[in-house]
């Protein structure tokens, strides 16, 4: 009786918190096709790139075929170190409305993507700025459908979640897990709600006007910031202007990484910034940790536990905790199921959670002993530290 009891408090608890988790994503503003204005005003959009040869063809090219029919495509090349720059040279010299620029080294006291932006911006004729990383793709509707939807909401900086590109094994694994977990740490509502103090953007795709981002010192006011979207949508949303966050999917994608290697560097170099940034969020980090731990290890284990207490003892309320446990899985999985397919991979990777769950847990970990014992992190060359 006393495990029976215990198993069925657990069964209420995970069924809670499945369904409360996978409940999170309220992005309600939504970025459909659109057409190009009529007597658009000029966009210029700013890239930056540091050692990015596999991707900057691609985020280039989609980005010169654009139908938006006023833009200006500014790629700062950060001090790469492969073929970056001479590939987008290449394009340029058949494209005239690419302006590849070299970065100069990194002065004191500023992170390197904030002055890759701040140089980029500077060369920037636009009325509007288009903030996009390398690693992201523009559909040829992407910029057009963006601005109209900015000029309906009366956005001031309007920046979107986008399309995840997952290709191999450990992506489809391990990044639908992320994506539930960002949508668990903030709330898009809150973030759209002006009455609000809550902000955020995704520096995948930041569109802002060039008014606006001047008013609040640009990218100089959050130079030593390596989370720096965060804290440029925190400069105008804290200053009275008008932040909008919203579904990009349909115009918009992004590939962040291309294995686990690549994935357990950036994934853990994010968590632990947030983590460093905000001290306070330690806890909640624990717990998420927690939480995917016990998807990773305890969930598989739990109807084993029950067909074992049934073999020794024969009670048949074993038979329930064995039910309870299987019906806890059952709905995870599903739940699971539904995200897989609206990140256009395989539902049948939701029987990979387990694994994807052991992996996350172990960058949370990771990340957070990184904090509390102050050795910092690598990302693309550079060491960040506590201050």
């Amino acid at each position: 009786m006393p495990y029976f009891i215990t198993s069925t408090i657990l069964f209420v608890a995970a069924l809670i918190i499945i369904f409360w988790i996978h409940n999170q994503y309220h992005l309600d503003i939504i970025v459909t096709p659109a057409k190009p204005p009529i007597n658009p005003p000029l966009i210029s959009i700013c890239v930056p790139a540091r050692n990015e040869e596999n991707n900057i063809r691609r985020c280039a090219e989609s980005a010169l075929a654009q139908d938006y029919p006023n833009i200006e495509v500014i790629i700062l090349d950060d001090r790469s170190t492969d073929a970056t720059l001479s590939q987008l040279r290449e394009i340029a010299s058949r494209d005239s409305r690419l302006i590849p620029i070299s970065g100069s080294d990194l002065p004191e006291g500023w992170a390197g993507k904030p002055h890759a932006l701040f140089q980029a911006s500077a060369a920037a004729h636009g009325e509007w700025l288009c903030f996009v990383d390398a690693d992201t793709f523009l559909k040829p509707e992407a910029i057009s459908s963006v601005y109209a939807k900015a000029i309906e909401t009366k956005a001031d900086l309007f920046t979107t979640m986008n399309q995840q590109i997952l290709g191999s094994f450990w992506e489809k694994v391990v990044m639908p897990l992320v994506m539930t977990a960002l949508s668990v740490g903030f709330s898009p509502r809150k973030v759209n709600d002006p009455k609000t103090r809550d902000a955020i953007a995704n520096g995948q795709f930041i569109f802002i006007k060039r008014s606006v981002y001047d008013a609040i010192g640009g990218h100089e006011s959050v130079k030593d910031q390596i989370v720096e979207d965060k804290a440029i949508s925190e400069q105008v949303k804290w200053n009275g202007y008008h932040l909008v966050v919203a579904d990009g999917m349909q115009v918009l994608s992004t590939r962040m990484y291309t294995s686990l290697a690549t994935m357990w560097e950036g994934w853990t170099k994010n968590i632990y910034l947030g983590l460093r940034d905000h001290p306070s969020m330690l806890l909640l980090g624990a717990f998420g940790a927690l939480l995917a731990l016990i998807a990773a290890l305890f969930l598989p284990i739990w109807p084993v536990l029950g067909l074992l207490l049934y073999i020794k003892t024969g009670d048949v309320l074993a038979l329930g905790i064995i039910l309870q446990a299987l019906t806890v899985f059952g709905v995870l999985i599903l739940m699971r199921a539904r995200v897989a397919r609206a990140m256009n991979i395989s539902a049948w990777y939701a029987w990979t959670t387990p694994l994807g769950a052991g992996v996350f847990a172990s960058m949370m970990l990771t990340s957070a002993w990184k904090v509390i014992s102050g050795t910092g992190v690598t990302w693309k060359g550079r060491l960040y530290k506590p201050k």
